[in-house]
């Protein structure tokens, strides 16, 4: 695992490099063979005696992340030590994920390097800032916190299926990327790092973002630790931050379990069950969320370097936008064509050009048609729940967007809804574009058996409202047909019974639609 002779590069001190050790790393020195020069010292990792640098490639004139790896040679376990995580580095180097710098080499120490060098993980650069950097000024929004670490979730999530670990437990080690993205940057697993270890990494990054405390051990200097109760126990970011919904308050705390036991407390086990909560509360944000006195959310972003890329979603919802307008403006100066010829038509008739007025009685206008049904338009959605939290107050909007491919679902509960439960109702109230007689409701889901209810919205929403119609969901579109006499403006779209996966209970709305005839 040696690294290729480079052409040397002359160190900026006169000092010869022979004679330099690992406590002399400054930026200006040049490691194996001259290759690579010290920029800045980013952060070290004291469990296993390593310092992390940003560093010049000198032959292809690009920056990289250096993980130094530093011991004495003449000890035979750290030499050990040191070997093991070189070759889980060199394992990692076929990995390619948007969550983990890419490992470009691993290399020993070189003739030149300081003699308490044991070796190099060098892995490209991410630009952005550091993670503890991220919440000098306090902890993020809970919405944000999710949002920024879905990435490195899934990596670790596919690290673990390709049978590799990632290391991703040390605050240092982690990066934000201008994106707003949280990225593995110093690859290079401990030697006796195992996939457990990825997933408490994963809660004690949560945990730090939620609260601004680290509740790993080997805590960095200045960054304070988590606290522990009376009896012991991590207190949970809700506790510490009420603003904090309890699902992801609860999965971070779970996420890092008991060091000392098999597998963990709270039985999260897999990045995978991490990402699930992390996807649902993404886009959550509570009204009136700040964070220690500062803006909310939109003030609270990492920055970006470049231009953002369109949106196709906003793109295309624009462009629905723009025809609604163009047939609304059709319409329009079809109503005012109708009203001039009207003028003229009923001057003619007061000249006595020989129209014959049917009836006696000038005031009788002739009756319209009744009124067809028509699509009613969302304007807006709120999150409903029976009791306790609301689920995916985030995605609410997706249920009137227009794609089918944006969802809204619900948490997984071990219990059935119902009297007795966690919960007896969750779903949404929407508000319409106008007052309408309401005939129908079609919901487009995959989960085949959740029962649903349709109720009026006069007041505050409760289970107590109008009830309209209900149904058993069925995969694909179910009309709802709904018996409604009086307009309406609000609809509560409640689930009553969840559909069962596994040992789980859990629903997923992709789509609502309402048609009704206008009040």
């Amino acid at each position: 695992m040696t690294s290729k002779p480079t052409q040397r590069i002359a160190a900026d001190s006169d000092e010869p490099e022979a004679e330099a050790s690992a406590e002399q790393l400054t930026p200006g020195r040049v490691l194996d063979h001259g290759r690579y020069r010290l920029l800045s010292k980013v952060g070290s990792d004291e469990r296993c005696n390593a310092e992390l640098w940003r560093a010049k490639d000198g032959v292809l004139g690009r920056d990289v992340a250096l993980t130094i790896l530093i011991g004495d040679r003449a000890d035979a376990q750290a030499a050990t030590n040191a070997r093991r995580t070189l070759e889980r580095a060199m394992h990692a180097s076929t990995f390619n994920h948007v969550g983990v710098a890419r490992v470009l080499d691993v290399v020993t120490q070189s003739a030149g390097d300081p003699p308490g060098v044991l070796g190099l993980v060098i892995a490209e650069w991410t630009h952005g800032t550091d993670l503890l950097d991220l919440v000098a000024e306090g902890p993020l929004p809970p919405g944000t916190a999710a949002r920024l670490m879905q990435p490195l979730a899934a990596a670790v999530e596919s690290a673990h299926h390709a049978g590799l670990v990632l290391g991703a437990d040390h605050p240092q080690r982690i990066r934000v990327t201008p994106e707003g993205e949280v990225r593995m940057a110093f690859p290079g697993p401990l030697s006796h790092a195992s996939s457990s270890d990825d997933v408490r990494g994963l809660g004690a990054a949560l945990y730090l973002l939620l609260t601004g405390r680290w509740a790993l051990g080997d805590t960095p200097e200045g960054l304070p630790s988590a606290p522990t109760g009376p009896d012991g126990n991590l207190v949970a970011p809700r506790t510490l931050r009420p603003t904090v919904p309890m699902e992801l308050s609860t999965v971070a705390v779970r996420a890092l379990g008991n060091p000392d036991s098999t597998g963990t407390t709270g039985g999260v086990r897999t990045g995978a069950a991490v990402l699930r909560v992390l996807e649902q509360y993404a886009t959550y944000e509570p009204a009136n969320t700040l964070t220690n006195g500062a803006p909310p959310a939109e003030s609270n972003e990492v920055w970006r370097r470049d231009d953002p890329k369109p949106d196709q979603a906003k793109r295309r919802k624009l462009a629905i936008s723009v025809g609604v307008l163009a047939v609304a403006t059709i319409l329009v100066v079809g109503w005012i064509a109708v009203g001039v010829i009207g003028i003229f038509t009923e001057s003619n008739q007061s000249s006595g050009s020989g129209q014959v007025i049917q009836g006696n009685n000038p005031g009788t206008a002739t009756q319209q048609p009744p009124s067809q049904a028509v699509p009613v338009r969302v304007t807006e959605g709120t999150s409903f729940t029976a009791q306790g939290e609301p689920d995916a107050p985030g995605r609410i909007n997706n249920l009137f967007d227009g794609d089918p491919g944006t969802y809204w679902s619900t948490f997984g509960y071990f219990q059935q809804l119902g009297p007795g439960g966690i919960n007896t109702a969750t779903g949404a109230v929407l508000t319409l574009e106008r007052p309408s007689v309401l005939q129908q409701v079609v919901i487009n889901s995959p989960s085949a058996g959740s029962k649903v209810e349709i109720r009026q919205v006069d007041g505050s929403p409760s289970m107590n409202s109008k009830l309209l119609g209900s149904g058993v969901l069925a995969a694909g579109d179910t009309p709802i047909k709904l018996e409604a006499v009086a307009p309406s403006s609000k609809i509560m779209v409640v689930l009553t019974q969840l559909s069962q996966k596994g040992g789980e209970f859990s629903s997923q709305i992709n789509e609502v639609t309402v048609t009704g005839s206008v009040a």
